[in-house]
């Protein structure tokens, strides 16, 4: 009896034994600290004898709705932990399915449904839902086995359109993940040989070993002075996440001579392991795009969350959007204390939510599709709030106890927003602050700017040549947005470049 495991998340281990504390505070003649533990775990449904057919029935109506909305995960081999492929399975589920899916907690979608619509949701209308309650109500009975539809095919592991026009595993062998311990992000550089422009309507990563690696993100790193936009991001594994197909004419440009940074994030699991993940890319005729697709970044690096701190709130924005084209999603991005995310826009005046997602999952890193893409010109501002909960109310929180900064790992944090947006072919890569900046910068403004280049290479310019070469910057700042800063294209940022930065983005913050 313990603070193991609670429906839906479980801890690597119990952070506290209750009845084994209770019985030594009992022994020893002291206040029991803790009297009673609510019980937690799954549902304990009773066993059902099958009965024929009789209103709705497993092979008429239930088993139909299954392959809707749940096989995609609840099949054999899939990442769910048991089938809803068969009678006598489901039926031993019943009760705790039921209790899942009225807790919200299946299918796996997180957004608020009042604020925006989506393309990929994943949502159970309440007629089914209805369906599933009468089903169990009624003694769950099978039916007419002629009633049953066919287990729909199984999808190979490429969900994309159709099998990828070209395959790249991550090196030429295995990494070895050790037994235990921090393995820091892991970076694999891959060459595919593109002499010509190529344009990726879709993309998959597949990992070699999901046992180890939490998440992968596979980045175009284009050749030195080549012209490029947004952070570079192609795709990535996380946990929850789907494949998703670029509208058709959408492309994402990867210019010749590129290389391909494939970051993998490993766990390892208490046995040595071995991973070799890959990616699947399915490319698109260039006389066909209309529209090219990049990643535009908004991040604060620079919170402190307190400890014990239940709602600590980082707001953020997009570092710039282009003045024409489309948002087409958003992808949120925190760690084990992320509590809530909300997207709003300001436009005329008035402010708009956007993106609610009132609590957010690490296990469930969705990419928000807009059903429909909202085109930037209407839009004057984007800002998100990311809040945090740093309490001991928060079951998967490794440590309340501590002052939580920005970092890689799981028991640190990130406030991240991935923006995918879409410009026409040939469009100026004007940014929204660019457009709206005077022509001259005001005096005090200037000042500021010259303030904020001198404490920037104070901060970096660690062999104080004059210039910031990449190797000085600290990791996140080379991943994140040293492309956007290097305007010339030659791996080095020199004074004249920053205060440029300052000036279109409008912040005096290094990150």
């Amino acid at each position: 009896i313990d603070d193991q495991y609670r429906p839906g998340l479980a801890r690597a281990d119990a952070t506290r034994h209750d009845l084994r504390l209770a019985l030594e505070e009992l022994v020893a003649g002291r206040p029991v600290t803790v009297a009673a533990t609510k019980a937690a775990g799954c549902l304990i449904g009773r066993v059902r004898e099958r009965v024929g057919a009789a209103g709705v029935t497993y092979c008429g109506e239930v088993s139909r709705l299954l392959h809707q909305h749940c096989i995609e995960c609840h099949r054999d081999g899939e990442i769910a932990p048991f089938a809803l492929t068969d009678y006598d399975e489901v039926i031993g589920w019943a009760d705790a399915l039921l209790e899942a899916i009225d807790d919200g907690r299946m299918p796996p979608w997180h957004a608020n449904p009042r604020h925006g619509r989506f393309a990929n949701a994943r949502f159970m209308p309440e007629a089914d839902r209805q369906v599933l309650r009468d089903w169990v109500a009624a003694g769950a009975s099978y039916g007419n086995v002629e009633d049953l539809p066919e287990l729909p095919e199984r999808q190979s592991n490429w969900r994309l359109a159709r099998d990828p026009d070209l395959v790249l595993p991550m090196r030429d062998r295995p990494f070895v993940v050790p037994a235990e311990g921090t393995v820091e992000y892991q970076y694999f550089v891959v060459d595919p040989g593109f002499r010509d422009d190529k344009w990726v309507t879709s993309a998959q990563v597949i990992p070699g070993n999901r046992s180890v690696v939490h998440h992968a993100i596979v980045f175009v790193r284009p050749p030195d002075g080549a012209a490029f936009r947004g952070v570079g991001w192609l795709t990535g594994y996380v946990p929850g996440q789907r494949a998703a197909m670029l509208p058709e004419g959408y492309g994402r440009r990867i210019p010749a001579g590129s290389r391909l940074v494939v970051q993998m994030h490993y766990t390892p699991n208490g046995r040595e392991q071995e991973d070799l993940t890959k990616v699947g890319l399915l490319f698109g005729n260039e006389t066909d795009i209309t529209h090219e697709a990049l990643t535009v970044i908004g991040l604060d690096q620079e919170f402190e969350i307190p400890p014990h701190a239940a709602d600590f709130a980082v707001t953020a924005a997009p570092r710039w959007l282009p003045d024409d084209g489309d948002l087409l999603a958003v992808a949120p991005h925190m760690h084990l204390r992320g509590k809530s995310f909300q997207l709003s826009s300001r436009a005329s005046g008035r402010e708009t939510i956007l993106l609610d997602v009132p609590r957010y999952d690490f296990n469930w890193q969705h990419v928000y599709e807009f059903a429909e893409p909202l085109p930037l010109d209407s839009i004057d501002r984007l800002e998100f709030t990311a809040r945090f909960d740093n309490s001991r109310r928060n079951p998967v929180n490794p440590d309340p106890a501590q002052h939580v900064t920005w970092g890689d790992q799981t028991w640190e944090e990130m406030a991240v927003a991935f923006f995918e947006v879409a410009v026409p072919r040939g469009a100026a890569p004007a940014s929204r602050p660019a457009r709206r900046a005077p022509a001259e910068p005001p005096p005090r403004r200037t000042r500021e700017a010259g303030a904020f280049v001198r404490r920037f290479f104070e901060r970096f310019d660690h062999n104080r040549d004059g210039a910031v070469d990449e190797s000085e910057l600290p990791l996140s700042i080379r991943r994140f947005g040293f492309w956007e800063l290097d305007e010339d294209g030659d791996g080095r940022l020199v004074p004249a470049e920053i205060e440029n930065a300052v000036h279109r983005h409008g912040r005096f913050n290094p990150s």
